[in-house]
């Protein structure tokens, strides 16, 4: 078989299952080979009335220290009236906090703007209409606070200022016991601490847990498209079982893994590019757990077990909370293998090491789109030896052609004969067909990597390249948007369509008419396919399309004057 053939029947096909997958997945089925969560089109519901549908409930017994936690009881959480909306600002977050349960209700990344408008802040937390994501705390294990509660603000400062840190404490007391949360914001950080601390003003002994809980809708993310998806949901990290993504199909389905008493661990929330948990402090047994609320509503939290309380005694209990981009220095820094949220893919340990060649590649260059470029370049070097082979096969083919058409068509009804005569033919011009296709397959694996890398990461958001392009993360659209169709035309998927259309005519020509009409409409059918696509993604294929068609070129008019 040529080298033709098993080039597009190894390409085409998988191609083909990788655009059928993403198209599933961006209309709500499950992944042909991950789990991922549904997109559902229906907007999520608000908060169920119900007394403890939003509470979660111990279901681990802790036997170092007290049994398990007793269930919320029904009736015992009574729904806040409409609090006061505390505003804070720093020099990264614009943050709220509502005294109805004093949740953080909402924030906003100041250096981060709105994929639709540049001149609003990404809101990543928000409550509002049928957006529900938000970060709840309170006690379980009896009437005590929790995020239903009504809590009062002490009086502080707002705005950080040329301060570098400011704090937020709130007061609420429901049957003698007295919860005071305390959010502490810092300058230059993402990261937001979180302290409860309980008083026991009662008579008799009490033994309340902490809980945290991320609250989130599992409405599609703006910005999602059809030709690619990156995962949405709850994460759950523990020293044993490690990073663990769960979908919210999973949830729905009763299939997310039972909640798990750990010595260390954190929850998240994962969305393409950006990232909100909480980790407990360090040597406090957690019990962390994934949970449906309410129709199209579901949480991931953490529990910590405070022990027993005794009249007129207080204990507290620390963590901290992440909301903020996947930058990969940002999130190594908050917790143990927190950048794991970043995903890329089933091929994360090549992912990394190229991610972190491209920062040093940032660091001295300082633009990201020449970044690109010159990560494409090195790539290119250390495969040369092997895209020189597989482009030496491709020459000998291309020579050899002729000849193996005058086979198949005198040969055409007998495939038995056929074969035999490209066997002796092979042997003869001394060509082994797979030659050109195995140095590609080994190169496969770095490439799909690379793809993740650019398309995981954060760092391209909002980064301009030259010209037109002032955001590699979105798709080129120099010549506009067709309507209709939402479908942008840029420069760089042309280039793309035409690079691709050179290295077709660069190699040999299949014998066989329908393989060759195949072969030269491919370079329409992914062109249309990346003009979707992130220009930095395309711009990575631009570059190295462009390499090899010179490489290739170089090597087939060396073996044609060889050969003459």
């Amino acid at each position: 078989m040529d080298i033709k053939r098993t080039i597009l029947w190894v390409v085409f096909p998988l191609s083909i299952l990788m655009l059928w997958d993403s198209w599933t997945r961006s209309n709500g089925g499950p992944s042909l080979f991950s789990v991922t969560p549904p997109a559902q089109q229906a907007p999520a519901s608000t908060t169920s009335a119900k007394s403890d549908a939003s509470l979660p409930q111990t279901t681990v017994a802790n036997t170092n220290t007290n049994p398990a936690t007793s269930d919320v009881p029904v009736g015992a959480a009574t729904a806040a009236k409409n609090g006061e909306i505390i505003v804070i600002t720093t020099d990264l977050v614009k943050a709220e906090i509502n005294t109805a349960g004093g949740e953080l209700t909402r924030l906003e990344l100041i250096k981060h703007k709105d994929a639709k408008d540049p001149t609003k802040n990404f809101v990543l937390l928000e409550n509002a209409g049928t957006r529900i994501y938000t970060a709840q705390s309170g006690l379980i294990g009896g009437a005590f606070p929790n995020h239903k509660s009504l809590f009062t603000v002490r009086p502080g400062t707002r705005n950080l200022d040329q301060a570098d840190k400011l704090q937020v404490v709130l007061d609420a007391e429901v049957n003698g016991v007295k919860l005071t949360k305390t959010y502490t914001f810092k300058k230059g950080e993402y990261e937001i601490d979180l302290k409860h601390e309980v008083r026991n003003t009662t008579d008799t002994a009490i033994t309340p847990s902490v809980y945290v809980q991320i609250v989130r809708d599992d409405a599609k993310l703006d910005g999602d498209s059809m030709f690619y998806s990156t995962f949405s949901g709850p994460a759950i990290y523990s020293e044993l079982e490690k990073f663990q993504k769960v979908s919210y199909e999973d949830i729905e389905k009763g299939k997310n893994p039972p909640a798990k008493l750990v010595e260390y661990g954190w929850i998240a929330m994962v969305q393409h590019y950006f990232v909100s948990a909480f980790l407990p402090e360090d040597k406090v047994s957690s019990e962390l757990f994934t949970k449906k609320i309410d129709a199209h509503l579901y949480a991931v939290g953490a529990i910590m077990k405070l022990g027993t309380i005794a009249p007129a005694a207080s204990l507290a209990q620390s963590g901290k909370i992440y909301a903020g981009p996947q930058e990969s220095a940002l999130l190594e820094k908050f917790a143990t293998d927190f950048d794991l949220v970043k995903d890329y893919g089933w091929l994360t340990i090549i992912a990394k090491p190229i991610f972190g060649l491209m920062d040093y590649i940032y660091f001295v260059l300082g633009n990201w789109g020449w970044t690109i470029i010159v990560l494409t370049i090195l790539i290119k070097l250390a495969f040369f030896p092997l895209s020189a082979a597989s482009y030496r096969s491709m020459a000998k083919m291309k020579l050899v052609t002729p000849k193996m058409t005058a086979i198949r068509e005198r040969h055409k009804n007998d495939p038995q004969k056929m074969n035999a005569a490209m066997m002796d033919l092979y042997k003869t011009e001394k060509i082994n067909p797979l030659g050109g296709c195995l140095p590609i397959l080994v190169q496969i694996p770095v490439f799909i990597a690379l793809y993740w890398v650019l398309l995981a990461s954060v760092e391209m958001r909002n980064a301009p390249w030259l010209g037109w392009i002032d955001d590699l993360s979105a798709p080129d659209t120099l010549f506009g948007v067709i309507p209709g169709i939402n479908m942008p035309v840029g420069l760089l998927p042309i280039l793309m369509a035409v690079s691709m259309f050179i290295q077709t005519k660069l190699n040999p020509t299949p014998p066989d008419p329908i393989q060759a009409k195949v072969m030269l409409f491919m370079p329409i059918a992914f062109s249309f396919m990346f003009f979707f696509f992130p220009s930095g993604l395309v711009l990575y294929w631009v570059v190295n399309n462009i390499l090899s068609i010179g490489q290739q070129w170089a090597i087939t008019k060396k073996s044609t004057l060889e050969k003459s």
